[in-house]
């Protein structure tokens, strides 16, 4: 299968052009979000470039410290060739790093432009839920991200180049890339909807938090039909994080519901003046 294709002397590779479509895409939906909330879309506009440079770092950075073993390269490589780091068009990008690191550019972001982080974030996510679920297709593309081998009649044909070797013998495998692609969508779907249906029961930042966890658990169960995991001491570190930020993000969010229904049951108090004396 080809990655790219030539535009004179530049190669242009289709995995470059999907990231793209997906960062598109994602602007896109978080202007209509932000207008549907009567905020000013110029903020979209200006925080773009943040959080797409943020987003790329933090996820070269997820990859290097984790590289799956697909990849072909571990961290002393790149420790021993850190020009590599940068060459980041074949693919290499991981999500959970680009998360924080877009998360991270938001809070500076809106500290600097003094607004409000969890606003804008809620207003953002389901933008995020979008690029990723368009983002996927470039495992397709690059045959990075695929799952157990089966005979399931949706499974792809893995060329045997991409294959890892203690399963080169098998040719078909779970499009784990779909499987994903297909969950942020319904990710991106159920943050629309929350916010349309229940817009007078949320509190800022309900949207990023439900993104917290809808996500992880997702990515935290299709991890257990990948091959290529990304290990620390053997351990599958993107699933343990997926998991440890799904738990956080609920507990976060039942304390603050909870500190929210607490402060709007406190009965309101009201100023009382003392009578003033009539002049004689």
């Amino acid at each position: 299968m080809s990655d790219g294709f030539y535009i004179g002397p530049v190669y242009i590779y289709y995995y470059g052009i999907i990231i793209t479509i997906g960062a598109m895409a994602a602007l896109w939906l978080a202007i209509k979000e932000a207008k549907h909330r009567g905020l000013d879309p110029e903020v979209i506009w200006d925080v773009a470039t943040w959080l797409l440079i943020a987003g790329i770092i933090g996820a070269r950075l997820w990859h290097v410290l984790t590289p799956s073993k697909s990849m072909g390269a571990g961290v002393e490589y790149y420790l021993s060739n850190p020009i590599e780091i940068l060459k980041i068009r074949k693919g290499g990008l991981g999500i959970p790093g680009a998360i924080f690191g877009g998360i991270m550019a938001l809070v500076i972001y809106c500290r600097k432009k003094k607004l409000n982080f969890f606003t804008w974030a809620d207003v953002i996510v389901p933008g995020l839920a979008l690029a990723q679920a368009i983002g996927r297709w470039g495992n397709f593309i690059n045959q990075e991200l695929y799952g157990a081998p089966t005979d399931l009649p949706w499974a792809i044909h893995i060329d045997e180049a991409n294959r890892l070797p203690e399963y080169a013998q098998y040719a078909t495998y779970h499009p784990l890339f779909l499987y994903e692609s297909l969950w942020n969508l319904l990710n991106m779907y159920l943050l629309i909807v929350l916010e349309r249906q229940f817009k007078d029961k949320l509190i800022p930042g309900d949207l990023l938090f439900t993104y917290l966890i809808v996500y992880p658990f997702g990515r935290f169960m299709l991890e257990f039909l990948r091959l290529d995991i990304a290990t620390v001491k053997g351990i599958n570190i993107n699933q343990i994080t997926m998991l440890v930020v799904m738990v956080v993000a609920i507990v976060i969010l039942i304390i603050r519901h909870k500190k929210f229904k607490k402060e709007a049951e406190q009965p309101v108090v009201e100023e009382q003046t003392e009578p003033t004396e009539k002049k004689a």
